[in-house]
């Protein structure tokens, strides 16, 4: 049988033996109450109006007794009122009679107590007739038809009595059978519940429990009392496992791509470099000595300086793609990035000055040595400062705020964030903006943020935007402060 088989069967047994126990009870139920319904209605009754028929006719007796020693008429009186409280007790007993030998037993008493009547009547009428002999051979009638009654009415309370009896032992027998019922009912049921937590033990608890343990993402192989929720952990585990997984792959496969982007644009620049920029030098170097040796009109000094100009831009352009497809080879120094920061300022003063905008530093104090390529970090600094001023039509605000910060125990972080005041980034490019050749400006190359982002991974640092549009933007560079730069140089 299968393990379904095996639930199922002992789960019906266990309802079968419950339902078979219930409708024991309720079948026991009723017939405890017709019986003692039957004990209530009829038999009871019947014994009790016997009982009441022979304490009448007793009383009878008695005063007749009374009577006849002191010939009182209040002993007559009372005879009178149990006559007829026999006679009713007689009456209620006959609509409660339903078996044969209940009518014959109460005509019997009926017509002897007739009998009994009569006689006791005609004494009666003799003795007060002053003839006490012909009174006192009546009266053994009597007496004689007394005892028939009185043995008539034991007869019959002993038969009710005995079907009193008759169903107190029938009552106690099912109440036995019950008893033996419910403790068998109790033994299989127990037997049964057993069985069905070895089952569930041995064939499910036991499996989820070692399937726990093998799922455990841990691998420790510990699992807790509560197998299921031992299951669910580690299910959860490996679904984590498995998104952190897929994740990963994703990231991977961008960054695969994203290195046969960089190496086909590394082949592309190569070939451009020797393809194009020698013949754009001797072009521009033909354009200065034609305008150095010729003289020229207005309109032609103006057209040479455009061509000039746009020389330069496509050489900027050639000058972009080498340096982003042959990462320039850095020359760590230990030094305060606060000094590059106050250095590219300088450099950048009467451009910002040109563009309107203010530049606010926040500085509690220079920030600590750490190794990097001043001109490689002057340059990221710079395009980052630019693109914020190009961001800003009419002037704005820049404010450059550095710190240190205690990212782990391990090591500190110089931190510089770059605010402006500009219209911000949209949230729907901002994971873009260090993609290669993205870019929203009519004539950018796209590889600016994307050459500071490689620059600054080189420098083990990390470079984040966070904008919101209406807001500005602001870049924030954190550089690892690591071993070595208490004074000491390296080439990476």
């Amino acid at each position: 049988m299968s393990l379904r088989q095996r639930v199922y069967l002992a789960n019906a047994v266990l309802l079968g033996i419950t339902v078979m126990g219930s409708i024991a009870m309720i079948w026991y139920t009723y017939r405890t109450e017709y019986l003692f319904t039957g004990i209530v209605a009829r038999h009871i009754p019947m014994y009790q109006a016997a009982e009441a028929l022979e304490t009448s006719l007793l009383n009878q007796k008695g005063y007749l007794s009374y009577y006849l020693l002191d010939k009182n008429p209040e002993w007559l009186r009372q005879l009178a009122d149990f006559k007829e409280d026999f006679e009713s007790q007689l009456a209620r007993a006959k609509p409660l009679v339903t078996e044969s030998w209940e009518k014959q037993d109460l005509c019997r008493i009926e017509s002897v107590y007739a009998t009994y009547i009569t006689a006791k009547d005609r004494a009666l009428s003799l003795y007060e007739k002053g003839d006490p002999g012909a009174g006192a051979a009546l009266h053994r009638e009597v007496r004689a038809n007394f005892f028939r009654i009185y043995e008539l009415c034991e007869k019959f309370k002993a038969a009710h009595k005995k079907a009193i009896d008759v169903t107190v032992e029938d009552s106690r027998t099912d109440a036995k059978n019950l008893r033996y019922i419910g403790l068998l009912a109790i033994v299989t049921v127990v037997l049964l519940s057993l069985l069905i937590n070895y089952i569930f033990t041995r064939h499910i608890l036991e499996p989820i429990r070692k399937l726990a343990a093998e799922a455990d993402h841990l691998g420790e192989g510990r699992v807790s009392g509560n197998e299921l929720a031992a299951l669910k952990s580690s299910v959860h585990g490996l679904i984590e496992n498995a998104e952190q997984t897929h994740a990963e792959l994703e990231r991977s496969r961008e960054s695969l791509m994203q290195s046969e982007k960089m190496a086909l644009v590394g082949q592309l620049a190569a070939g451009t470099a020797h393809s194009i920029r020698n013949p754009l030098t001797s072009i521009k170097m033909r354009l200065f000595s034609l305008g150095r040796s010729t003289k020229l009109s207005q309109d032609q000094q103006e057209n040479i300086s455009v061509i000039s100009t746009e020389i330069g831009q496509i050489n900027k352009i050639l000058e972009n793609f080498l340096e982003f497809s042959r990462p320039p080879k850095l020359t760590m120094k230990a030094q305060s990035p606060s000094l590059v920061v106050d250095n590219t300022l300088r450099l950048l003063e009467q451009r910002l000055k040109s563009y309107g905008v203010m530049v606010q530093v926040v500085r509690s104090g220079p920030l600590d040595d750490v190794l990097l390529d001043a001109g490689q970090f002057k340059e990221v600094l710079a395009n980052i400062i630019i693109n914020a001023c190009e961001a800003m039509d009419k002037g704005g605000r820049i404010t450059i705020s550095e710190t240190m910060d205690n990212i782990n125990t391990d090591r500190d972080t110089a931190v510089i964030r770059i605010q402006d005041t500009g219209p911000g980034i949209p949230a729907s490019i901002q994971d873009e903006v260090f993609n290669p050749f993205f870019t929203t400006k009519d004539d950018g190359t796209g590889l600016g943020l994307s050459i500071c982002f490689n620059i600054i991974s080189e420098h083990g640092g990390c470079l984040v935007l966070d904008s919101q549009e209406g807001k500005g933007a602001c870049f924030t560079i954190t550089l690892p402060v690591g071993e070595g730069v208490h004074g000491k140089d390296s080439d990476h």
